[in-house]
């Protein structure tokens, strides 16, 4: 007899699977810039997806400089605030804040997201930080920014996110002076990234709840001889009796859904001022009128409508080149049926 090969079900790289402890994804690394100092980050809501015809700029391509059609989705990307300058250091027990600069006049929107400081020095923490970078003891510098949902007519919040973007590229001094002039002004995508870049996009997936390990792990049904009492939803066995553990491997029920993920090497084809260009007879399913800038992203990304979605410059670029995306139509059909 031929001998039976089947692969365990279910990728086993990102365990254990529970719920993300915030919508607001999280950046732990950033990727090298030399040049002069710039952010490295922007949020937005994910609207929905459309097509677009654009031409075929991949060399070689079987369809080099034809019409192609392209999936895209829509994100809708209101200005961002900087509310505040937050500058790190690192001793031999790791990486901690050392103080932070916040802005003289603060969104009001803040005060159901965070406690404002009402008696605030921002001098002296500014002649803290000037202190600790002539010492060469601050290691990055990051803004505190913060989204502006109560502009966007598609999203039922008015609560902003906060979040920490990075500042790279110049030295330490030249980062600070540059944050400086941001402090407490309005930030556009339009200023931190081009169309026909590639661009990292993370989200929070969509929520599933509790699954078994048929809909998680995607396992087979079990037959009817070997599901006795009408189990064919469980696992086969658990493992051995000795030892007496049950492995991590094994597939069983939990949680679903609702986990960041990181999308690599997304295509920005389009930044917009005007919702109105592409947004579709009747606005996008389940989200509506799109009324702000806002950004195509070639194919796919993670999480549902209007989930908060953050694009960080590609960290995985490789030989990526920038070209200008040539497109020629959006379309604009309704979404409705």
């Amino acid at each position: 007899m031929p001998k039976i090969n089947k692969p365990r079900k279910g990728s086993l790289a990102y365990s254990p699977r529970k719920r993300a402890k915030s919508p607001v994804p999280r950046y732990q690394s950033w990727p090298l810039y030399q040049g002069d100092p710039v952010l490295q980050g922007f949020a937005g809501y994910k609207v929905g997806m459309t097509h677009v015809i654009m031409v075929d700029d991949h060399k070689n391509s079987p369809t080099e400089g034809k019409d192609i059609m392209v999936p895209v989705t829509v994100v809708e990307t209101p200005a961002m605030k900087v509310a505040a300058i937050r500058a790190y250091t690192r001793d031999s027990y790791g990486r901690h804040p050392l103080t932070e600069v916040w802005a003289g006049e603060l969104d009001r929107a803040l005060e159901k997201r965070i406690t404002l400081p009402r008696e605030y020095d921002g001098s002296a923490a500014m002649a803290a930080i000037k202190d600790a970078i002539s010492r060469g003891a601050v290691e990055e510098l990051f803004a505190v920014m913060h989204t502006m949902p109560y502009q966007v007519s598609g999203v039922p919040k008015k609560v902003p996110e906060l979040m920490e973007i990075r500042v790279a590229g110049g030295t330490v001094p030249q980062q600070l002076e540059f944050l400086a002039g941001l402090l407490g002004k309005e930030v556009h995508l339009k200023n931190i990234i081009q169309p026909g870049a590639y661009a990292d996009i993370t989200a929070v997936t969509t929520g599933k709840g509790t699954q078994g390990p048929v809909k998680r792990w995607g396992i087979k049904l079990r037959k009817r001889k070997h599901a006795r009492g009408g189990k064919k939803r469980h696992v086969g066995n658990l493992g051995p009796w000795n030892p007496h553990h049950v492995r991590w491997q094994v597939p069983q029920m939990g949680q679903m859904g609702y986990q960041q993920r990181t999308e690599f090497n997304k295509r920005i084809l389009r930044i917009g001022d005007d919702g109105a260009e592409i947004c579709p007879q009747g606005g996008f399913l389940h989200y509506g009128v799109v009324r702000n800038p806002y950004v195509l992203i070639k194919g796919s990304i993670p999480g549902p409508v209007k989930r908060l979605v953050r694009i960080r410059p590609a960290i995985r670029q490789g030989e990526h080149v920038v070209r200008q995306p040539a497109i020629e139509f959006v379309s604009t059909e309704s979404k409705q049926g």
